[in-house]
């Protein structure tokens, strides 16, 4: 039967004894601790202390590490620990713990800033040529399911398809039609405030056509739609991930894009420039409205502006945009979702990523219609 822990301190003069006897194990954990938090003040005040372990009947590793405490609290208070009456059959373990985080790690070098500056280059570089890689196998898993569809069209999810139109589509037309209203009514109201001071208000009407039509609608609804369906759909699929959900479906012989990824990717091709047709008419509302209350301008003479200065070509240019808009945003969401691994964690980081990228590659596109367009004339 196992005996209760004891700790007797006797101190003499500058020397501290402690007599430690009993069972020194796990099983009196809690008693132990207590010993040992009784001895603290006399350990700071003693110039030398011996641990007399004579009368230890049972000891494991717990009880030899609240030992070992007691001596290095001694220690490094600058004070002597001697540790004696050691039983044979327990010096090794008190010997193991004693050595126990007696080194210091070594310090770590400092980079060379150049070195590291190169290596964190390399890093980008191999983390943007993984991004290239895996859209492309996105676009390309896409691909062919897309040919599977068309060689047999009743194995297109058509309840999946309708679903993800009214979520992307219907759903989304009140925010857009918001904020797209508020942002063709910010650019008159500039417009005007600073075109007045050269007589020139009427030019309103061009720049907010045009730079709603060919521009401002469809990129302004397309980083809408990246930011509310891009992060559901990335969110969706990275959840079926975390719950095996998509190896499920690998297993029942059914293909993932096929059954998932391509139902969300053309509803976001066929809602994205509705979405952008409606946002444009929109701005250009709230731009009249604008033009009206602030400036001055009948509605009547701001359509009439607005037909002589704006082209269907404009309307072309920002309606063209639209759907390679969508599939980019439809690839990386989808992409960044496959990539989710088994924790929430996970889950957020992608679907910042997915929006962030989105953003990213939806405006660059932007930038090379623009140049394109430029350079046929349109």
């Amino acid at each position: 039967m196992a005996s209760l822990p004891l700790l007797t301190a006797t101190p003499s003069g500058d020397v501290l004894e402690l007599r430690p006897g009993g069972s020194w194990t796990a099983a009196n954990v809690t008693t132990l601790e207590a010993l040992s938090d009784t001895v603290n003040e006399q350990l700071d005040r003693a110039k030398t202390v011996k641990v007399d372990m004579a009368e230890v009947r049972e000891l494991d590793t717990l009880g030899a590490w609240l030992l070992e405490k007691i001596s290095r609290r001694a220690t490094s208070a600058g004070h002597r620990a001697d540790v004696v009456g050691v039983a044979d059959n327990y010096a090794g373990l008190i010997e193991e713990v004693h050595q126990v985080n007696r080194r210091n790690p070594a310090r770590a070098p400092a980079p060379n800033p150049v070195v590291a500056k190169v290596n964190d280059i390399g890093r980008y570089a191999i983390g943007a040529t993984e991004d290239v890689r895996v859209f492309l196998q996105m676009l390309g898993s896409l691909s062919l399911a897309l040919a599977g569809v068309l060689r047999r069209p009743r194995s297109l999810r058509l309840t999946s398809l309708v679903y993800q139109l009214y979520k992307v589509g219907w759903q989304a037309i009140p925010i857009v039609v918001l904020i797209t209203f508020l942002i063709g009514a910010i650019i008159a109201q500039q417009g005007i405030f600073h075109f007045r001071k050269f007589g020139a208000d009427s030019y309103v009407v061009d720049m907010v056509g045009i730079l709603v039509l060919r521009e401002l609608g469809v990129l302004i609804v397309a980083i809408m739609v990246a930011g509310r369906s891009g992060s559901a759909y990335t969110a969706e699929l990275g959840s079926m991930k975390m719950r095996e959900e998509i190896d499920a479906l690998s297993t029942m012989g059914l293909d993932p894009t096929e059954v998932l990824i391509l139902p969300r990717v053309i509803a976001l091709i066929c809602a994205l420039p509705i979405l952008a047709f409606i946002g444009s008419m929109a701005a250009l509302y709230g731009g009249g409205l604008v033009a009206w209350f602030y400036g001055g301008m009948e509605p009547a003479v701001f359509i009439a502006r607005l037909r002589e200065a704006v082209s269907v070509t404009h309307f072309e240019v920002g309606i063209i945009k639209a759907p390679f808009m969508a599939l980019v945003i439809g690839i990386v969401a989808c992409s960044e979702g496959l990539r989710v691994k088994g924790s929430a964690e996970s889950l957020g980081k992608q679907t910042t990523t997915s929006v962030v990228k989105s953003i990213f590659l939806v405006i660059v596109l932007d930038g090379l219609f623009a140049i394109f367009f430029a350079s046929i004339g349109m």
